[in-house]
């Protein structure tokens, strides 16, 4: 028997995730890694790992020769795209097959038709198979439009366009974003439905024939990426479900499908409508969904489709799933920055353990979020009997988390989860963009935490020191005023050092305790209720973990360096990247909110725009230039050379 040894030409958490199955298939496994990548959980995890020198996916991950020859440089005999990168490429899959290995996806053949976009629209109404599709010259009666990549997915490429003025540079910058993500800049104009939900159906082309496993609910989403997802979809009439099911059979019979797709539908409840978005001819990020209702194992089933295994008699699921099952996606971005996406150490990043918890992560303690790929830290997917059994755990595992070190989406994921709408299944593309959600649980006393860190850096502090440990902290024989400690908010935290330990207002210490120079446990009692809080110091970061939920604080150094100050109104970096477009120079007049520059980091582009009216004084970036995070691009001086607060 040929021992079998599967490849896995992608990164993070879809090649642990595919090493998991093969792990318990007895087969071996090989990582590929670039330089940004090196130190990531799932280099270790696989039997094997090859190092694709370079950070930027065209140097690594994209580079067909260079996985090849990993493959066999290491003796592998087949290789899976997992998604993203080359998943949907047909030139590579039939390298692959060339160089005499298994490539576990679909025929070449069958990403080329459903490849562009376009093309599968025209094949997808010869199958009869509804379509969505725009008029070539639009008009204000077809308004609002969406432009969309032909090649694209994850929302990059894509923009919606509510005037017909704006739809030429709308599409300049869709064609920009598309051949950056994905090397073909080919976009192409369809009717935006404001309220529609994005429905999903799983197909896989098995030997035993097209499986249908179900439906998928993918609805919430920010700026066209996918944040909370579900099997089987909320409150769908079953006759359109099963209408669903059978469109996406009749698409993958169409095309002869081999191995894991998704066919991806617009659905309207308005008027009870759907229309073919496109087929993913690839596993989908949110394919655990499926696998927890349906208990299959879809990455098997590739491996079976492509003759890795054996394939077993499969029954195709005609029932109702059991249970439900909602994953919501983490990422590395700040919300007080537009959700700008965060690079940088996560200094801890673990979670508790709750009944149906499933976590696909590609990090770990410790790990470096670099900007070279997209901001996704981790899928938490909960199973339970139903769907609101599935939102609550999930809730709870996000509140008890332990995320320190970058800022994330956490609380937007529990603002959904408890939002009425949501829980009740209107769910639509359109939620996130209708208003903030607002997280329903007790306000956060951010006081109360402030006070706690305080305490906490200083009793880390005086752990730490060589001299006088057993002396209180700010002991003073005349007390004339409170000890401080200010943070980068300019908010101040007070407290007094007393014979016995620590006193603050408004709540009693019941024990500030540390083990070490970076953490710390501080009980308070507040009007008779006892709250425990956990600290974690990590210079002059400080991260308090409580029955509030976490709160991120920064200590203010007592001294600033003058050489780390910028001059008021110059733009930032937001992240580290590169800067792609500049829409402005030296001397020109700006209104507020117009662009000044273009970045491109994590496989978006990100504007940076005016903070208000003014001149361009000062442009200290170029064209293609590579920038750190904080990097001085551009200043803006305000009309009349007067800043608001400044003097």
């Amino acid at each position: 028997m040929t021992t079998q040894r599967v490849l896995v030409a992608n990164r993070a958490e879809i090649a642990s995730r595919v090493f998991r199955t093969c792990r318990r298939l007895g087969i071996d496994t090989v990582a590929v890694f670039s330089d940004a990548d090196a130190d990531l959980p799932y280099v270790a995890e696989a039997d094997l790992a090859v190092h694709l020198p370079g950070t930027a996916p065209s140097d690594t991950y994209l580079r067909a020769d260079l996985v090849i020859a990993a493959a066999e440089r290491t003796g592998a005999t087949a290789i899976h795209p997992g998604y993203g990168f080359l998943s949907e490429n047909a030139d590579f899959a039939r390298q692959v097959v060339d160089a005499g290995l298994l490539w576990i996806g679909p025929d070449p053949a069958s990403i080329e038709q459903m490849g562009s976009k376009i093309e599968s629209k025209k094949l997808m109404e010869a199958a009869g198979v509804p379509v969505l599709s725009a008029p070539s010259s639009p008009t204000e009666g077809d308004l609002p439009l969406l432009v969309k990549a032909s090649a694209g997915g994850g929302g990059r490429g894509m923009r919606v366009v509510r005037s017909l003025d704006a739809l030429a540079g709308e599409i300049e910058k869709a064609e920009a974003e598309a051949l950056s993500a994905f090397g073909d800049g080919t976009v192409f104009v369809e009717p935006y439905v404001e309220n529609g939900r994005h429905v999903e159906v799983q197909v896989v082309g098995h030997p035993s024939g097209v499986l249908v496993l179900g439906e998928r609910d993918c609805s919430v989403q920010r700026r066209h990426q996918k944040v909370v997802e579900e099997a089987p979809a909320p409150a769908l009439p079953e006759e359109t479900r099963a209408a669903l099911h059978s469109a996406a059979k009749a698409a993958a019979e169409a095309i002869d499908y081999r191995g894991a797709g998704t066919v991806e539908f617009l659905y309207d409840p308005a008027r009870d409508g759907f229309w073919f978005l496109e087929m993913n001819t690839r596993l989908q990020v949110e394919h655990p969904v499926t696998e927890e209702v349906y208990d299959v194992d879809l990455v098997q089933l590739q491996l079976e489709c492509a003759g890795v295994v054996p394939a077993q008699p499969v029954v195709e699921v005609r029932g109702a799933p059991e249970g439900h099952a909602i994953e919501v996606r983490l990422y590395a971005e700040d919300p007080a920055a537009d959700y700008a996406p965060q690079v940088g150490t996560l200094d801890r990043f673990e979670f508790p353990e709750v009944e149906g918890l499933r976590v696909e992560a590609g990090f770990a303690s410790g790990s470096v979020v670099s900007p070279f790929y997209d901001a996704m830290l981790a899928k938490l997917v909960v199973a339970a009997p139903t769907r609101d059994d599935a939102a609550r755990r999930l809730v709870s595992v996000l509140r008890r988390a332990r995320l320190h070190g970058l800022r994330t989406n956490r609380d937007q994921l529990v603002a959904v989860l408890t939002d009425e709408r949501f829980l009740s299944g209107d769910v639509s593309t359109a939620l996130l963009a209708s208003g903030p959600l607002v997280e329903e649980q007790p306000p956060r006393d951010a006081d109360l935490s402030r006070v706690v860190a305080a305490l906490a850096w200083t009793e880390a502090r005086r752990a730490g020191a060589r001299v006088q440990q057993r002396i209180p902290a700010g002991f003073r024989n005349v007390v004339s005023q409170p000890q401080r400690v200010e943070f980068a908010d300019d908010t101040v935290a007070e407290w007094w050092g007393e014979r016995t330990g620590y006193r603050v207002d408004g709540a009693v210490v019941v024990s500030v305790s540390t083990g070490s120079t970076t953490g710390c446990e501080v009980v308070l009692d507040v009007d008779g209720v006892r709250r425990r809080y956990e600290v974690a110091i990590n210079g002059n970061r400080i991260d308090v973990d409580g029955p509030d939920g976490h709160v991120a604080l920064e200590r203010k150094p007592r001294f600033v360096d003058p050489a780390t100050q910028v001059a008021a109104g110059s733009l930032l970096a937001p992240m580290p990247g590169s800067v792609v477009a500049i829409h402005a120079q030296v001397g020109d007049e700006v209104a507020e909110g117009q662009p000044i520059l273009v970045m491109e980091a994590m496989k978006m582009q990100h504007t940076i725009s005016a903070p208000y009216a003014g001149a361009v004084t000062e442009l200290a970036a170029t064209t293609g230039q590579q920038v750190e995070a904080g990097t001085v691009l551009a200043v803006v001086t305000p009309a009349g050379n007067e800043i608001e607060g400044t003097d």
